[in-house]
Parts: structure tokens; sequence; C-alpha cells
């Protein structure tokens, strides 16, 4: 692997007594960041050929509008991935080394305390975007890594190349 990209889901609907949080829905805000997050990735060049997505369904919407735009990323729905922590994103990433570029589309606290491990281990390409990131993992937030060649998935190899957080991408109404 040469390529990862860490993903919060996107926006969505708060929880409540009525739905339970695996079946939480991406508001209309959440749909426009991951419509908005998908156009930057493919944008930028950053084409993901495996996507590892959590079962919870607002991550499954997420993907989904990445999808329209990457639809030769095989993509694998992982329940493991729910809620999962820093460490078994870390062991799900190892599993999967035979992609390219990985996205995982996931939920904090794991995604954005995989991405702070990450930028201990290996930095950044610019500390202003590792701030950035620090500071906050919002939702939409999309954490791009690059190693410097191809190869099994080793923390320290993969550096923080770019930052995405959905409110920099769309303008308020």
């Amino acid at each position: 692997m040469k390529r990862l990209i860490l993903m919060r889901h996107a926006k969505t609907e708060p929880w409540d007594e009525s739905v339970d949080d695996h079946g939480r829905a991406l508001t209309s805000v959440g749909h426009n960041a991951a419509d908005a997050v998908a156009v930057a990735l493919k944008t930028s060049g950053w084409v993901p050929d495996k996507a590892l997505i959590s079962t919870a369904r607002r991550a499954r919407e997420t993907w989904g509008h990445l999808a329209q735009l990457f639809p030769d990323t095989g993509c694998q729905f992982d329940e493991g991935l729910y809620l999962a922590s820093a460490r078994i994103i870390s062991d799900t990433i190892q599993r999967h080394h035979g992609a390219s570029t990985l996205i995982i589309v996931g939920h904090n606290p794991g995604i954005h305390e995989l991405s702070l491990a990450l930028i201990r281990d290996a930095g950044a390409k610019d500390e202003s975007i590792a701030s950035r990131l620090a500071a906050k993992m919002p939702t939409g937030g999309t954490a791009m890594f690059e190693a410097g060649e191809e190869g099994n998935f080793r923390p320290s190899s993969f550096r923080l190349v770019d930052f995405i957080a959905p409110k920099d991408l769309i303008q308020p109404a």
C-alpha cells in the first residue's frame, strides 16, 4: 500500500431513542459534504482501489456518495469498523495490504486517534495541516497519508499529506 485515506462519516442526524445509533442517517448537510469530499479527493488524484466501510448506516451513506465517483473501487463493509478503536482500525488495515490506495470510512474517536498516531510516527508534509487535524476530525473530515514506497502497512511510513474538512469545501447558503 502506498496511500491511505482515513475518513470520518459525514454529518448525521442526532441520536434519539427512536433510532438506534447504528441506524442513524446522514443529514442534508452530510450528503452535501460527502459529495464535496468525493470531488476533492478525485480532483487531487486520490482514487482508492479498495474501500473498507463501517456497517453503520451513516458510513454506508457517506461511501455511497464517494462510490459514484469511484465506481471501480472494490468495497467491503466491515462490522468490526463500527465504533472501532485506533488499534482495531490499524489491525484491519494490516489485513488489507494488497490495495495501492485504501480508504477507510469509520467513526470517531478511532479515526481521529489513528490519524494522530500516524502523525506522531511519521510526521506531516505541512505542520499547519497537522495542527488543523490535531485540533479536530469533524464529520466528513478526511486525512490522506502516503508512504515513501509501496508495501505492507507500517504506521511509521505513512506521512500526512493533506486534510480535508468539509466546511472548507462548502459555501454557506
